[in-house]
């Protein structure tokens, strides 16, 4: 059932995008408002079609499928050195079952994720630096977007209310500082997600999240970036929570892709604080946190007229044993992971209790079109524990440290330059005797995932 759906959309997009073909790359929002200079608007619709079957989850249905439109329009006016501005995410879901996986990760209705104010400092910190000021409510990518993302694949995004401090100097050096209250989505219950219940998003000083990081240009041909983040939490009558309070510092060296060039990407981060094992009124215990995550990858990119480059990578998320007075499972803050693999309807991989080597090969065929495959295994550090997302545990152990196989494949092709862009992608996750044998592991056999979407931008 999956492809035939797939189809749908996919001729269905051709043929919207063959009647934008003749468009040119000007902004038509920015056209119709004379192109004034002091002010960036842009707009976009994304419909999107998935679907899986052989669900690994627990407690979802067997196969399921969601439609969904994302649509966004954001404004930013900046006449001399300040500025202001603001932008709608408006995400609804349609044709999912009643037992979906489907939450506020995929359907968000109507939410303002940014709103702020700014000014720019010039060179204020420094002779030939430039630095800005913002407050109110933004998105934020930092570093690899492994703790800290704007998300591009996912429905919906995190974003954070508070003020931020950029600044970048001359020879390519960055540094970022930040307090904010992190977005909680709403509503919660899953019927009043599925019904696309307008309601607006919750922040407050209940969720803290802050710190910074530094880039160091031109290190051993790339950069060196060192950061340190902190996030407290505390219940709420409203919300429970685990009352997390973490420090998360961490160090990364890495050089971007280029032909002829081999490129790497290295990361090791800690985790510390304390937190309590669940969110129940009855657990008043705090625990000490100690968890930590590695990455590592290594690419090189081709002199062929693909652009082919091939990347082995590995990474590991530590995981908790269960038995001992502190807690081991390392926690992503507000990161994104399409890097695992697809996230909304699938979304098995996240970095905690993750060891996960992988091969990847990307090729660009034409002007207009890339693609990739990747290959990747799925262990568990800590047998006692649950594995990434799955949702899946067995406490004793005995379902063994081996997840599962996951073969991915995406095709992207812009239509209309800058305009209309076509993704499609598909995976199959032959699971191993974890996903397989856990004891609340359902008994669908392997899981196939495949999407489709069109991105209209204006």
């Amino acid at each position: 059932m999956i492809l035939p759906r797939l189809v749908v959309l996919l001729a269905a997009s051709t043929m919207l995008a063959s009647g934008a073909s003749a468009q040119t790359a000007e902004n038509p929002l920015h056209a119709a408002l004379g192109a004034p200079e002091d002010l960036t608007i842009t707009a976009s619709i994304r419909p999107r079609i998935e679907a899986i079957d052989g669900q690994f989850r627990p407690a979802a249905t067997r196969s399921d499928t969601l439609l969904s439109i994302r649509t966004t329009l954001a404004v930013d006016w900046h006449p001399g050195p300040f500025f202001i501005g603001g932008e709608i995410w408006d995400v609804r879901g349609y044709l999912e079952s009643d037992r979906s996986s489907v939450r506020t990760g995929e359907i968000n209705a109507l939410e303002p994720i940014q709103a702020y104010v700014g000014y720019q400092l010039g060179n204020a910190l420094g002779g030939g630096s430039s630095s800005r000021i913002t407050a109110g409510r933004f998105t934020q990518d930092l570093g690899a977007r492994r703790f800290m993302a704007r998300q591009r694949f996912r429905n919906t995004t995190n974003a954070f209310t508070g003020a931020k401090l950029d600044w970048s100097s001359p020879r390519g050096d960055e540094a970022l500082a930040f307090w904010s209250m992190p977005q909680h989505r709403l509503p919660e219950t899953p019927a009043r997600i599925r019904d696309n219940a307008v309601v607006l998003d919750h922040e407050g000083t209940d969720l803290q999240f802050f710190g910074g990081s530094y880039t160091r240009a031109k290190v051993l041909g790339g950069t060196l970036q060192f950061y340190g983040f902190g996030l407290i939490e505390r219940d709420t009558p409203r919300f429970a929570t685990t009352n997390r309070h973490l420090f998360t510092p961490g160090v990364r060296l890495a050089r971007d892709p280029a032909a002829g060039a081999v490129d790497y990407d290295v990361e090791a981060t800690y985790q510390t604080g304390h937190a309590r094992r669940t969110s129940a009124t009855s657990d008043r215990t705090d625990r000490r946190v100690s968890a930590y995550f590695l990455h590592a990858g290594v690419g090189y990119r081709f002199l062929d007229s693909w652009e082919t480059r091939i990347v082995v990578q590995y990474d590991l998320a530590s995981g908790d044993n269960g038995r001992t007075g502190r807690i081991e499972r390392f926690d992503t803050l507000f990161g994104a992971r399409r890097e695992y693999g697809p996230t909304d309807l699938y979304g098995l991989f996240q970095r905690a209790n993750m060891s996960s080597p992988a091969v990847r090969v990307e090729a660009k065929p034409g002007k207009r079109t890339d693609g990739y495959i990747e290959y990747r295994l799925g262990f568990l550090p800590r047998a006692t524990d649950s594995f990434a997302a799955s949702g899946l545990r067995d406490a004793s152990g005995g379902s063994g440290h081996f997840a599962g196989r996951q073969i991915e494949v995406g095709l992207a092709q812009t239509l209309v330059p800058e305009r209309v862009k076509l993704t499609a992608g598909a995976v199959y996750l032959v699971k191993g005797r974890f996903l397989g044998s856990a004891p609340n592991a359902p008994t669908t056999g392997d899981t196939r995932y495949g999407f489709a979407d069109v991105t209209f931008s204006f």
